[in-house]
């Protein structure tokens, strides 16, 4: 299966937002600049992530992303069907009914094995995400990458992050 680059940023985005320090946020055009890309290319899948309640968007001159629920509490499926969408991969579009070998309908009573057996690798992949915790993602990443890259995120984040002073607005 071909996931979008999107899914990429996004995973990074949200493990990146794990590290901040309790109701923080951080701007979209940092993490932007964190991973290298552009900014309104990352905005149209930050929102995406907020628009499923993965992240929450806080507006004001202080204002970002931030987890909207705990890491332990968004799998890698809840960020891949954000930003891909809830259809499978594969969809049947019934091709050995045309052209002219096709028979009448009745000689396809049964379903598509090329169509179950996509479904069910498509079932496999994603239990596996579903299996899969942004937390457990950050926990492997803060023991096991090099040290340099570890400390080099952690700064990233603590020169970036930008404190809530009070309650702040939300918005989806």
């Amino acid at each position: 299966m071909k996931l979008g680059e999107g899914v990429e940023a996004a995973i990074h985005c949200a493990a990146m937002l794990a590290g901040v320090e309790g109701e923080a946020t951080l701007s979209g055009a940092a993490m932007a600049e964190a991973f290298g890309l552009s900014p309104s290319y990352l905005l149209k899948h930050l929102n995406m992530l907020s628009a499923a309640r993965i992240l929450e968007s806080v507006s004001g001159p202080a204002g970002g992303y931030r987890l909207a629920r705990s890491a332990e509490r968004i799998t890698l499926l809840d960020i891949v069907l954000a930003v891909e969408g809830r259809e499978p991969a594969f969809r049947c579009g019934e091709i050995r009914q045309r052209g002219p070998a096709k028979l009448d309908a009745s000689a396809y009573v049964k379903p598509c094995g090329i169509n179950a057996a996509m479904l069910k690798a498509e079932r496999a992949y994603r239990t596996a995400l579903a299996e899969a915790k942004l937390s457990d993602i950050v926990s492997d990443f803060m023991s096991d990458a090099d040290p340099r890259s570890v400390a080099a995120s952690c700064a990233f984040v603590a020169r970036h992050q930008r404190p809530q002073k009070s309650s702040s607005t939300k918005q989806a």
